[in-house]
């Protein structure tokens, strides 16, 4: 799902409260859905249309190889299990250790400002 997504990416999504209950799908909206042939697997795809089958689930980056609908049709409605809401990008440490360059933090630090007893 690269560029909206990227390997390591965390994801805030909201799940129907009951199973094969309906969430508020639209055009353009990231899904978490259940692959149709292999319902162990779940997928994040872009809902592109409604169909009188289901929704039509898209990959952003269709050249990297992707599963999407193109390959196995619309996804019934019933598979859709997730909404994605948000995404959390972790930041990337300097392996280089503390005090190198790209420091995020105080790691091992007194933080508290004050001295030491």
């Amino acid at each position: 799902m690269e560029p909206a997504l990227r390997p390591g990416d965390w994801l805030l999504a909201r799940r129907s409260v009951r199973p094969g209950g309906s969430l508020p799908v639209t055009p353009g909206r990231l899904v978490i859905a259940r692959h149709p042939q292999r319902p162990g697997l779940l997928l994040v795809k872009r809902a592109v249309r409604r169909t009188p089958a289901g929704w039509w689930l898209e990959s952003d980056n269709p050249a990297a190889g992707a599963v999407d609908s193109r390959q196995f049709g619309p996804v019934d409605c019933s598979l859709i299990e997730g909404l994605v809401l948000g995404r959390y990008r972790r930041a990337r440490l300097d392996r280089r250790g503390p005090g190198g360059p790209g420091e995020t933090g105080s790691r091992g630090s007194d933080s508290g400002g004050g001295t030491a007893p």
